[in-house]
C-alpha cells in the first residue's frame, strides 16, 4: 500500500464536499426503514454521459473520478462505449450485428442513520447494470454491487491500518481489522429497506491482487470463463470474508485477466448469463482504465499468474484517470469518516457489535 505525505495538498473541492456533506446529505424518496441499531435510506442516480458528482459523492469512486475535469463528458462517453462494446462481445448469439444491448446503469447511494439520530452519514455507494435490449425492447434488471465504495472502508485501510503500523518493523493487522465495517454491510443488504428496492443480493467484482499468485483449474463457465484458485487469501479477500461475502476468480474470454467475483450464495446458478455478462462488461472496463498494467495488458494471463503492477507490456485506453490523487483523497475520506463517524459513535458501535456478535 503506497503512502502519501501528510504534507499533500487536499484540492480545494474535496474540502468543499467534506465541509457541506453532512447538511446536504441525501433525500430521497425511499423511506427509512429501522433496523436494529440502524436505518438507511437509498437514492439513485443515472450514471451517463452527463452525469456530474454531487457534493454527496465520494469522490474517489470509479465513477467520480471520470466525471471531472476538462475531459469529463468525453471520459464518460468513452467508458460508457466500452462498456456496451464488450457487452455484445459477450452476448453474442442473435446478435450478429453487435449492437443488440446496452447498459444503463445507476449509481445507488445508501446512507446510515443510528436511530434516534437526525444526522445521517454515507455508508456505501455501489453501481447497478440493467440491460436493454433493443430487439426486444426488453429491460433485463441487472446485478446491483458490481463497483464497491466505503468511507469506513477508506478508514480502515487508509487510517486504522497504518497508525496500527506506525513505528512497527513487522506489519501486521488488528484482531478485529474489518468487524464493524462487516457488520455494517450486512445489517444493510439484510435490512427490509435493501430487499425492498433489490431482488437480489449484490455481486462485488474487483481486480486481483498483486500480492498473490493465481492457478487456472479445468472449471470453465460459459460466461465467466475459466476459474483460477490462489492458495492463501489476500487481507481483501479476508476483510470481505468479513462482510458475509466468498470469492471466486474467472477469467472471462478475451479477457486480460481474472477478476475477482465476491458473493453470497451461489454465484453461478444465482444470476442468469445475461446478468453476469453486464457486471463483467462494467468492471472489466473500469479495470483496464485504473489497471491497465494488468487488464489492458497485452498478453494474456496463462495457466500460473502473478499479477504485477510494474508490468510495462500494456496500452493506455484514451480515458483519464489520476491515479496518484485518488489515493491521496482515500486518506482524507478515510480521516472524515473517523471524525463525523467512527469517533462520535465509537461507544455504541462498540455496543452494537458486541450485539451482533452474539
Amino acid at each position: 500500500m503506497s503512502s502519501v505525505s501528510s504534507h499533500s495538498q487536499v484540492p480545494p473541492h474535496f474540502k468543499i464536499i467534506m465541509n457541506t456533506l453532512l447538511d446536504t446529505f441525501y433525500k430521497t424518496e425511499y423511506s427509512a426503514t429501522q433496523n436494529r441499531e440502524f436505518s438507511y435510506t437509498i437514492s439513485r442516480i443515472p450514471f451517463d454521459e452527463d452525469y456530474c458528482p454531487s457534493d454527496n459523492t465520494r469522490i474517489t469512486t470509479n465513477f467520480a473520478n471520470l466525471a471531472r475535469g476538462d475531459s469529463r463528458q468525453e471520459n464518460l462517453r468513452n467508458t460508457l462505449k466500452m462498456m456496451d462494446s464488450r457487452l455484445n462481445d459477450l452476448a453474442y448469439w442473435d446478435n450478429a450485428e453487435g449492437d443488440r444491448y446496452s447498459l444503463d446503469l445507476e449509481i445507488i447511494s445508501v446512507a446510515i442513520e443510528l436511530d434516534g439520530d437526525r444526522e445521517s452519514f454515507p455508508s456505501v455507494e455501489i453501481l447497478k447494470a440493467d440491460i436493454i435490449d433493443r430487439k426486444s425492447n426488453k429491460r433485463t434488471e441487472g446485478i446491483v454491487g458490481n463497483n464497491f465504495s466505503s468511507y469506513v472502508r477508506d478508514y480502515d485501510f487508509s487510517v486504522r491500518l497504518p497508525e496500527h503500523n506506525k513505528g512497527k518493523g513487522t506489519f501486521s493487522i488488528p484482531h478485529d481489522f474489518g468487524d464493524l465495517h462487516g457488520k455494517l454491510f450486512q445489517d444493510m443488504v439484510h435490512s427490509a429497506t435493501y430487499r425492498a428496492n433489490f431482488k437480489k443480493l449484490p455481486v462485488i467484482c474487483l481486480s486481483v491482487s498483486n500480492n498473490q499468485a493465481y492457478s487456472a483449474t479445468a472449471n470453465k463457465h460459459p460466461v465467466l470463463g475459466l476459474e483460477y484458485t490462489t492458495n492463501k487469501s489476500s487481507l481483501t479477500e479476508r476483510y470481505f470474508n468479513k462482510m458475509g461475502l466468498q470469492v471466486r476468480y474467472f477469467m472471462p474470454l478475451n479477457t486480460a485477466a481474472p477478476l475477482a467475483f465476491y458473493f453470497f450464495g451461489d454465484l453461478l446458478n444465482d444470476y442468469s448469463n445475461i446478468e453476469l455478462i453486464s457486471t463483467i462488461s462494467t468492471m472489466e472496463t473500469f479495470q483496464k482504465i485504473y489497471r491497465p498494467e494488468i487488464y489492458n495488458a497485452n498478453t494474456s494471463a496463462g495457466t500460473y499468474y502473478q499479477p504485477n503492477l510494474k508490468h510495462t507490456d500494456y496500452s493506455l485506453t484514451q480515458i483519464f484517470y489520476d491515479r496518484a490523487e485518488r489515493s491521496q483523497l482515500a486518506i482524507s475520506q478515510g480521516q472524515f469518516a473517523e471524525k463525523h463517524f467512527i469517533k462520535p459513535y465509537q461507544a455504541r458501535l462498540d455496543q452494537w457489535l458486541q450485539t451482533a456478535h452474539s
